[in-house]
């Protein structure tokens, strides 16, 4: 009887070091740092680009989304839309839009505090629905 409770706590004991040398951290093989360096040399560097300053100029590198495709060549500016060159033009925000009249306000400008206008409401009555 004693020698099945020996066996029985040495089983138990042989369990519990398997999970601790299972469960400990180990480290990659082969790693080894080169003599001098200190952390991360000029390998994890970014690599610079290999393109030419002709093909740069020429072409919209990256903006090829076909697995088949060709980066697309760079237009003369008169190729292009005329509302593409206003696309990051500032517009007023809406402390300048309720300064100024609505009678002297564009179409666009009038539509843009219409909108504005609404969401400061929409945010104003769900803080206060909040607080209550």
């Amino acid at each position: 009887m004693t020698m099945n409770r020996i066996k029985s706590v040495r089983s138990i004991i042989i369990t519990r070091e398997a999970v601790r040398l299972v469960g400990c951290r180990t480290f990659a093989v082969g790693g080894k740092a080169k003599k001098g360096s200190k952390g991360g040399g000029a390998s994890d560097a970014p690599k610079a680009s290999t393109l030419s300053k002709e093909v740069k100029s020429t072409t919209t590198v990256g903006a090829n989304i076909l697995k088949d495709g060709t980066d697309p060549k760079v237009l003369p500016d008169s190729e292009y839309p005329d509302w593409l060159w206003h696309l990051l033009d500032k517009r007023p925000a809406l402390s300048e839009l309720r300064r100024k009249s609505v009678e002297s306000l564009s179409y666009e400008a009038l539509k843009r505090f219409v909108k504005l206008d609404n969401r400061a409401r929409i945010k104003e009555n769900n803080n206060l629905k909040a607080k209550n």
